[in-house]
């Protein structure tokens, strides 16, 4: 039964996920999930001639907060969740490919709020996420590859605070950009932390509340603050 509403909701919605109800799904707890989906389905539906493009099915939670939304695009499929905040002004654009989820009160900031110089912005690869109360950084230029796994409180700072001279208050002495790049296939886990000028390679894993100052090597894992390897994922490679 729970498979013949999942065809007929897909069906009626055109929205696919019958893989995301097993066994364990009565009838009507999916329908409930679908009723949600739904209202989702139309409050994107709404929101997305805003944007600078968009394709396929676009879902959208409660008071999910995007500003200047003629600098963003979406691929297929994207998910806003409750309460997330995406500010696009910035050089190079938010660009979100298929299957993008950001979560329940996550940030995306290339720009402040109050003006000031555009920062240079957000690309991320498709099949990636970014985890409820998460923040991204994005002033200096941030590339997300795809199949990336960013948890919960995962914090990405792309540029850095100056404060050479002792003479003039911090606040006054401007920030220095720079980048982050988070390569295909990672797992970011709860509570990181990763700082302006890293590079995440390939599979790496960094663990939950790290703080990453330095690049990952592909299929690493790291932890610790400083974040530093403690484990390959590949057979035959050292540390």
């Amino acid at each position: 039964m729970n498979k013949s509403l999942n065809q007929f909701l897909a069906r009626f919605a055109g929205i696919d996920l019958s893989d995301r109800f097993g066994e364990g799904w009565d009838n009507r707890s999916t329908f409930g999930v679908w009723i949600r989906l739904s209202v989702w389905l139309a409050r994107g539906s709404l929101r997305r001639f805003f944007f600078k493009s968009s394709k396929g099915i676009l879902l959208m939670g409660k008071r999910v907060t995007i500003r200047q939304p003629h600098h963003l695009s979406v691929g297929r499929s994207f998910i806003a969740q409750d309460n997330s905040e995406i500010n696009c002004l910035s050089k190079r654009g938010i660009v979100l490919g298929d299957k993008v989820t950001v979560g329940s009160y996550a940030i995306i900031r290339p720009t402040n709020l109050y003006g000031g110089e555009p920062g240079e912005g957000l690309k991320m690869g498709h099949n990636s996420s970014i985890g409820p109360y998460s923040y991204i950084g994005c002033s200096g230029y941030i590339e997300i590859g795809n199949n990336v796994m960013i948890s919960p409180r995962v914090s990405i700072y792309s540029e850095n605070h100056n404060f050479d001279d002792v003479n003039v208050p911090m606040i006054d002495q401007g920030v220095t950009r720079s980048f982050v790049k988070i390569e295909d296939d990672c797992w970011i886990a709860a509570n990181s932390i990763i700082l302006a000028g890293v590079t995440v390679g390939r599979g790496a894993v960094v663990a939950a509340g790290s703080v990453v100052t330095r690049d990952v090597p592909p299929y690493s894992v790291v932890a610790g603050n400083p974040a530093k390897i403690v484990k390959v994922r590949k057979a035959g490679d050292a540390f």
